[in-house]
């Protein structure tokens, strides 16, 4: 329906109507932007949660239980659902808000416009109805005054005793008001024939064309607003396949919390490695008495079992039970006590005393590259100065050079000291894996488990003697690893089981035929006890318990920093 046909008299409705429209796609746009606030907020929130709750240390640092990795994976699936609600706040905000602001300032410039058009041309009509109102009154006055011009014609014509002139001067107005209201009623005629005709117009055509304008951008108002709706929720729908992701990814992260490998890991983490205290002896310390029969029977115990305790006169050497010298290494209710720290690491047990040494070893010989480094670089300054004395003077820099070369010495003969001891420590480890063959059968380690190299114990019966031997290397790679096998160490009792260092994933299968290799499968996890020495060999440790070396290349190796010995 048009609403110049239909509403041709309901300009001012049709003013506040338009202007409602207006107000309303205003206050949807208002709706909008408290909205996509809202989803701002929302989503900072999140990310402050998120970011309240991650891990202030390196992930290296971090436990390694499955249900912590999985509520860290939780997290990170959290902050990309935070980044998608961020994604509906961008698209409400630039889609529906921004242009709705934009057009809401283009329907207020439109819509002034057409009632402006409108207003002019009702001021047209009104001043052509006030000209013909003007001139239909001009002809009534005219007609009255021509009126009483005849009245005095005819009673001074009929009048005998009024004189001639007075009868032609009356005679002369007469004619002259009659004419002036004939061309009265000519110009009234003229009038009111324009203001039909522009009446006509006003009714027919200009307001019908002013009231369709305004009527097509109500409707266009109407058809923005559907667009807008459209996009508040396509905006919410974009994001939704990647949020379900993020949530699948959080199912995920709860189907991998494994409690079984949970347990095996607080079990590496805390182990000792010692063996449970054995039983104590008795000692029997009435062997010098002299009895009767009737004085007990203590005297009665037969001489075969009395010379199985002892002879008399002795007391059982407690040095030789195996607890006794270890009794003082059993903290089960306390820590470890620390004992002072030395250059050499020799408080260490051996393999931590190894991997100390090996540490610092690799730290000088990154010093060492740098001062190397700074060397070359200096001389080749000292070249180009040199050769273009303009650029600066050689000699300025003789005193740095010289600094370097100092540094680099001694950071060489701390290198050499560090390597001595360590081949000390690795020479003696060797040395216990071959005494660990002719160890007593009794004190072997339990069925499938193999000993971690250099177990920690004062007592050589109560180490596991499983043998161990490295894969075959190259023998300029590690020539430490074939020591003398007669040689005996007097630190061989402060051994301490293999810490797990950290884990690897298999990238490929190994059969492991060689001696002291392990077997393993594809994309199984091992946990790390020693790490490559340069000769390609990783020595690990599956979850059965068994050890041995695999090869660096087949696995992918994360270490863990600030590990702690069992």
């Amino acid at each position: 329906m048009s609403w110049g046909t239909e509403l041709w008299d309901q300009f001012d409705n049709l003013d506040k109507h338009t202007q409602w429209g207006i107000d309303f796609l205003e206050r949807y746009a208002k709706f909008v932007k408290e909205r996509l606030d809202i989803e701002q907020n929302y989503a900072k929130q999140l990310r402050n949660l998120v970011k309240k709750y991650c891990p202030k240390r390196s992930k290296d640092e971090e436990p390694r239980f499955t249900s912590c990795l999985s509520f860290y994976s939780v997290l990170n699936e959290l902050n990309d659902y935070a980044g998608q609600r961020e994604v509906v706040a961008e698209e409400m905000a630039h889609r529906v808000y921004g242009e709705l602001m934009r057009y809401g300032q283009d329907l207020k410039s439109e819509r002034k416009h057409h009632l402006q058009e409108g207003r002019k041309a009702q001021q047209y009509l009104d001043h052509c109805w006030k000209q013909m109102d003007n001139s239909k009154r001009k002809f009534e006055r005219e007609c009255k005054e021509a009126e009483k011009s005849q009245i005095t014609f005819e009673r001074l014509d009929n009048d005998i005793n009024a004189t001639k002139s007075e009868v032609e001067k009356a005679k002369a107005q007469f004619y002259l008001r009659t004419h002036m209201a004939d061309e009265s009623k000519n110009e009234y005629a003229a009038q009111l024939q324009n203001f039909n005709a522009e009446q006509w117009k006003h009714f027919n055509t200009a307001i019908p064309h002013i009231f369709k304008n305004l009527q097509d951008m109500d409707e266009r108002r109407t058809v923005k607003l559907g667009e807008t709706y459209r996009s508040f929720a396509e905006a919410e729908r974009r994001v939704i396949p990647i949020i379900s992701k993020c949530l699948e990814g959080m199912v995920s992260a709860a189907k991998s919390v494994d409690e079984r490998r949970d347990s095996g890991i607080v079990v590496e983490s805390f182990k000792s490695g010692f063996d449970p205290p054995g039983d104590f002896p008795f000692e029997d310390f009435s062997q010098n008495l002299s009895r009767t029969g009737s004085d007990g029977t203590i005297t009665n115990t037969p001489k075969g079992d009395r010379d199985k305790d002892g002879a008399p006169g002795q007391r059982p050497d407690l040095k030789q039970h195996p607890m006794s010298r270890t009794k003082n290494k059993l903290w089960l209710f306390g820590k470890k006590p620390k004992a002072p720290s030395l250059e050499d690491f020799s408080h260490l047990p051996p393999e931590q005393r190894r991997k100390r040494l090996q540490q610092r070893i690799d730290e000088l010989n990154k010093e060492l590259q740098k001062e190397m480094d700074q060397r070359d670089a200096l001389n080749k300054m000292k070249d180009v100065y040199e050769k273009n004395p303009q650029m600066g003077d050689p000699s300025s820099l003789q005193p740095k050079i010289s600094e370097t070369i100092c540094n680099m010495e001694k950071l060489r003969s701390e290198i050499h000291k560090n390597e001595t001891w360590l081949s000390e420590v690795e020479g003696k480890q060797s040395s216990r894996g071959d005494r660990r063959h002719s160890a007593d059968n009794h004190h072997h380690a339990p069925q499938g488990r193999e000993s971690p190299e250099g177990s920690y114990t004062d007592d050589t019966s109560q180490e596991h003697h499983t043998p161990h031997h490295r894969p075959k290397s190259p023998p300029s790679a590690h020539p430490h690893l074939h020591p003398d096998p007669h040689e005996f160490d007097d630190e061989f009792d402060d051994d301490d089981p293999l810490p797990v260092i950290g884990h690897c994933k298999a990238l490929y299968s190994f059969d492991g035929q060689n001696e002291g290799t392990l077997v393993m499968a594809e994309d199984e996890v091992l946990y790390i006890i020693e790490e490559d020495k340069g000769d390609g060999w990783t020595r690990a440790r599956k979850q059965s318990g068994e050890e041995g070396y695999v090869p660096t290349s087949y696995v992918d190796i994360t270490m863990e920093k600030n590990s702690k010995g069992s």
